[in-house]
């Protein structure tokens, strides 16, 4: 994942593309920016909508295309689906428009039904705001058509469509987008980081998500993918630090929690939080249709988890209308079981690790999690990682000496009266 100068971005056209599965034994980290300059946006497992600059009579204008499509996207090794989206992705690649400057969006719709696009959060004219049957009549399959505003403040806000909205947004068409100031960063961060949560029904075995789904949703992702596939926010140790987040549902709020230092919220769709208002928190809130800036800086070098706190949302493909064994005697019912079908095995009766290595249909990745420095991780879906380093990244974080739990001994026991039962 490779950082680009803004001016690079705007000028040139590049693309910003993820690097592909990450774990979090990762490379080094990029190069930090400047202090004073503005940094420059990363998009860990995603991309960056290129732009092009035309000058006109009156004035510049900054040119894109979203490519409204259906495409086979893959969550995770294992798992995979047909889905909607924009550009070949979803969610789609993130709009970095300059604050004040005229954009012009081409759209072109490659779906088999009309499209929209809403610009969520962005106060744009009336006829640009994309709702269908209220300020635009949607876009025919094969068609291409315009939108032209001026984003009018900096921050961070989303888009996705607007016509068909159960099944569109279900199926993938969301995506992030940030308005960049004018002048230096209000924040002075050195890194700046977006992730989009979602959520998806996927039954195991199926090959597309079921968009009619409205709870019991079992792939839970940033930027598109669940764990291991996520790729780490790799930083500095000293580096301060903003993570961009967005979260179009279809329904479920998400508890965003960052192990290691607290963060401030100091920005929302809405616009940014005066400083007399922020507090120091470890979980924010990311309700359904909201973005939510958080920063902080990272003072402790080592491998730190970001995820959603609702349990369920950091596993991945989970049979939440399985029986409850826990605490079961099963052994004669597993021996009954294999007699008729020989993979088969019920719900752990003594918890759920053990079942990580149980036999799986074609294209699921039920229970999965995936390798750590120190053992599996048993958490999937919507779970990633900050790596923090100093200097040079290593290919892994060796915590210094006294700084692990380990077994105790007898002679530790005794000496602090610590009586263990047999």
């Amino acid at each position: 994942m490779n950082p680009i100068d803004r001016r690079q971005f705007l000028g040139a056209g590049l693309a910003l593309t993820g690097a592909g599965v990450g774990q979090i034994s990762t490379a080094a980290a990029a190069t930090p920016a400047r202090r004073g300059a503005a940094p420059a946006l990363e998009v860990p497992n995603g991309a960056i909508l290129p732009l092009t600059r035309q000058q006109t009579a009156s004035g510049t204008v900054h040119v894109g295309h979203l490519v409204v499509e259906e495409f086979t996207h893959t969550f995770a090794p294992g798992l995979e689906a047909r889905c909607w989206g924009y550009n070949g992705r979803t969610p789609g690649p993130v709009l970095a428009l300059p604050e004040g400057e005229l954009v012009r969006l081409y759209v072109t719709n490659r779906l088999p039904e009309p499209t929209t696009i809403h610009w969520h959060g962005l106060v744009v004219p009336n006829g640009m705001d994309g709702v269908s049957g209220l300020n635009q009549a949607p876009i025919p399959p094969g068609e291409t058509w315009t939108y032209t505003f001026r984003p009018r403040r900096p921050g961070t806000y989303m888009y996705h469509s607007h016509f068909d909205e159960m099944t569109q947004m279900a199926l993938g068409l969301v995506g992030m987008l940030v308005v960049l100031p004018k002048g230096p960063d209000p924040e002075h961060v050195d890194r700046d980081f977006v992730l989009m949560s979602h959520e998806w029904k996927m039954v195991a075995g199926a090959r597309r998500p079921d968009p009619l789904a409205m709870n019991d949703f079992n792939v839970l992702t940033f930027n598109g993918k669940s764990y291991p596939a996520t790729e780490p926010l790799r930083v500095r140790t000293g580096e301060r630090v903003r993570i961009r987040l967005g979260n179009l549902g279809p329904m479920d709020h998400h508890s965003i929690h960052l192990h290691g230092p607290p963060f401030e919220v100091t920005g929302t769709d809405g616009g940014a939080i005066p400083r007399s208002a922020r507090f120091p928190e470890t979980t924010v809130l990311l309700a359904v249709g909201a973005t939510r800036d958080i920063v902080f800086t990272a003072t402790e070098p080592g491998d730190w988890a970001l995820h959603c706190h609702m349990t369920h949302h950091a596993m991945t493909q989970m049979g939440h209308e399985s029986g409850n064994f826990i605490g079961a005697d099963t052994r004669a019912l597993d021996e009954k079981l294999g007699k008729l079908a020989p993979d088969a095995m019920t719900m752990g009766q003594t918890g759920m690790a053990g079942m990580a290595g149980m036999a799986l249909p074609k294209n699921s990745i039920s229970m999965g999690g995936g390798p750590g420095p120190f053992g599996r991780i048993d958490m999937g879906g919507m779970f990633t990682v900050v790596s923090v380093r100093d200097g040079a990244a290593t290919d892994r974080f060796t915590p210094p000496a006294g700084t692990q739990p380990r077994r105790a001994t007898a002679e530790e026991l005794a000496r602090d009266g610590i009586v263990v039962a047999k």
